[in-house]
């Protein structure tokens, strides 16, 4: 099997384009497109609890760690203790924080309307519905098994 014609391969080259475009856009405004994405996934009225920000956005604590400590030195975020939970803290977005992420939101914006306007709304819904169940299939731990996967 040629790997240009793999699903995984498809979905990797696209993300990695995808990604690529981002960093480029987002190193404009000295960040990077993780940096915008923790932005974009921070409440902006309540702040979010630090524990479940990596969950929400599918990233190792470690990882979140080190993204959370380089925007608190850029000033884009604060921590504040957790009103509800004393053992937790809250991330909130500084004013200059969320200017940046309107910025993000509008390239995220930008993005979609590009694909959207070159892209049928009935290819999109099957891209969509494709990549449901592909997600459906790995949570349910249905690729590797010997028998038939459920969906």
């Amino acid at each position: 099997m040629q790997k240009e014609l793999t699903i995984d391969h498809t979905l990797r080259a696209t993300w990695q384009a995808v990604a690529k475009m981002y960093n480029e856009q987002a190193i404009k405004h000295d960040s990077t497109m993780a940096m915008a994405f923790v932005l974009l996934n921070i409440d902006s009225k309540n702040g979010t609890p630090s524990t479940s920000l990596g969950p929400q956005m599918g990233m190792e604590p470690t990882s979140l760690s080190r993204i959370l400590k380089s925007m608190e030195e850029k000033g884009a975020i604060y921590r504040e203790k957790n009103p509800e939970d004393g053992r937790s803290v809250l991330i909130k977005l500084t004013k200059f924080g969320l200017e940046k992420r309107d910025i993000s939101r509008e390239h995220v914006i930008q993005f979609n309307q590009c694909v959207r306007n070159a892209i049928s709304d009935e290819k999109i819904k099957h891209f969509l519905e494709v990549a449901e169940t592909i997600n459906k299939l790995i949570s349910n731990r249905a690729v590797f098994l010997d028998s038939k996967p459920t969906i």
